[in-house]
């Protein structure tokens, strides 16, 4: 028997996640799972890029600009679902690899299901990223729902 109780939904918060998003909590509600809402910050963005770099205080700065605005992206969600729905959901943000921290997250987590949309970026730059949703779906410990974008 399929028994969930911590459920994984990584998020780049595009319209994709939110419906990735809104399945796990539909789930969450009914095997009295909890959610944990993932973000990652990509490490593949370049302090310097051709014969042009930025500062290593103005990339810093960047950095922490784009975690607290992140950080409050994902409380602003959480709170809008709890009001929803009476499900427990929890939120990180890490920095690396995308599919390389949500398998660590599965593993470290004990996560049962991980929900995942099955596209995130839009146009082109989906095909130049990669396919996260692809490296995790093959590498993944535990059962992944993939939400059809």
């Amino acid at each position: 028997m399929f028994d969930v109780k911590k459920i994984l939904v990584p998020t780049d918060f595009s319209q994709y996640s939110d419906m990735a998003l809104q399945k796990a909590v539909d789930i969450a509600s009914k095997y009295d799972a909890k959610v944990v809402l993932l973000h990652v910050l990509d490490e593949g963005i370049q302090q310097c890029a051709a014969d042009y770099c930025l500062s290593n205080e103005v990339f810093l700065k960047i950095e922490d600009d784009t975690m607290t605005a992140s950080k409050e992206k994902l409380r602003n969600e959480v709170n809008s679902l709890k009001e929803k729905k009476p499900v427990e959901i929890d939120y990180d943000i890490r920095k690396g690899s995308p599919a390389d921290v949500i398998l660590e997250e599965q593993q470290e987590k004990g996560i049962d299901l991980i929900v995942i949309p099955s596209h995130g970026k839009s146009g082109i730059l989906k095909h130049l990223i990669g396919g996260v949703t692809d490296k995790v779906v093959r590498s993944a410990k535990c059962p992944v729902m993939v939400v059809r974008s």
